[in-house]
């Protein structure tokens, strides 16, 4: 197999400093050498590679941009969107669980958690002892999730949970779930520990798209958590989506990196695909397929190192995270889309990774936020109006 050697048009390597190059080259190689050798087979099986956690924790990616008092990396957002790109080259459903791990489980519990729970929980997480989850998404509630019907309720000794959430990543083998219930009609975070009288979390089956990735539903039934169960460092539903902005900046990167991987194996194939006596790279319509993908990775490369540079000047815009999602995902399902045509019939085998990363995009333009519901936040944003309320 040959060595990623990266997608770089524009010298977009020269924007990056030596630690920035020193983690994207890092993580490259781990992928390399340790993921993509075995993600078909996890693929095909639906089961998520966990040998694969212990390694990530070694190379400090989980909660990498959080501080390394609590045994984390210290990274800035660059970095950090460079370790999404790599992992998401690998599969999706990698990313999805450092993403998950990082930005919805140790981002809230270091941003609103008491300082017993940071002290706790981060370390752990960070070494990967411990696996957590979000449960936001509901059942009926997945673009509203101000409409959440899981129910908090005060105990004398902590407060009853009852609910139930949908679509939740790591959600079985998790040992933390970061839950977030409405108290007395106002969202709030708890933790919830794995174990926990009436808690359960179904494995959902039957997914032809993020195979390799873990993907529950959490059961609340009258679930006892203790009063410091509760994150105290807000409420409201600015919490929880803070937090997805986090994750869909990771996406934004990541995303990209599915798109570089299938852009890499469309050009290597169509200069070694002998049609009509030569290399259907000859052809015209086959450059042109070409020229349009690495003009949109190009674009969202440079889309997401600006990003990335505005989070870590603290200037950043939700809405131009929400912006960013949006393209980078939309256009790396549409070149996994054109390199699959590339291949042919070649491309529906998993000899190559065009077709798993396509039906694995089709969940990542879903998820963290609709397409239809980034365009709205940035509609109203350019237009002062809302489109959705």
């Amino acid at each position: 197999m040959l060595k990623f050697t990266g997608v770089d048009y524009f010298n977009i390597d020269t924007l990056l400093t030596e630690e920035e190059l020193l983690v994207r080259n890092t993580v490259r190689e781990f992928v390399d050498d340790h993921v993509i050798p075995i993600i078909e087979k996890h693929n095909r099986a639906g089961t998520f590679p966990v040998d694969l956690v212990s390694k990530m924790a070694e190379l400090g990616l989980f909660g990498a941009t959080l501080p390394q008092e609590y045994g984390c990396a210290g990274m800035n957002n660059v970095a950090y969107g460079l370790v999404m790109q790599e992992l998401e080259r690998g599969d999706s459903g990698v990313r999805s669980f450092a993403s998950v791990q990082s930005a919805l489980v140790m981002y809230p519990i270091y941003a609103f958690g008491s300082t017993e729970q940071k002290n706790r929980w981060l370390p752990l997480l960070a070494r990967g002892e411990k696996i957590g989850c979000f449960g936001l998404t509901e059942p009926d509630f997945g673009s509203n999730p101000g409409g959440m019907i899981t129910r908090a309720t005060a105990a004398s000794d902590g407060y009853i949970l009852n609910g139930a959430k949908m679509w939740i990543t790591n959600g079985t083998i998790a040992d933390v779930a970061v839950v977030w219930a409405k108290l007395d009609g106002v969202v709030h975070g708890f933790l919830v520990e794995k174990g926990a009288k009436g808690f359960s979390a179904p494995e959902m089956k039957g997914k032809h798209s993020l195979r390799a990735s873990i993907t529950s539903e959490l059961i609340l039934q009258d679930v006892h958590v203790p009063k410091d169960a509760i994150l105290p460092g807000g409420d409201g539903l600015r919490l929880p989506l803070s937090c997805l902005s986090q994750a869909r900046y990771g996406i934004a990167w990541g995303a990209t990196g599915a798109a570089m991987g299938c852009y890499e194996t469309a050009l290597n194939y169509a200069k070694t695909r002998i049609q009509f006596d030569k290399p259907i790279a000859s052809f015209q319509l086959t450059q042109a397929k070409l020229v349009n993908m690495i003009t949109e990775i190009t674009k969202a490369q440079l889309l997401s190192l600006q990003l990335g540079r505005l989070k870590d000047s603290g200037k950043v815009r939700f809405q131009q995270i929400s912006f960013a999602k949006r393209n980078n995902v939309f256009h790396a399902l549409e070149i996994a889309r054109e390199a699959r045509s590339i291949l042919g019939a070649n491309g529906i085998l998993d000899e190559y990774p065009v077709m798993r990363h396509a039906a694995n995009l089709e969940s990542v333009i879903t998820y963290e936020g609709t397409h239809e519901m980034h365009t709205l936040i940035v509609g109203e944003d350019i237009t002062g109006v809302a489109a959705f309320v």
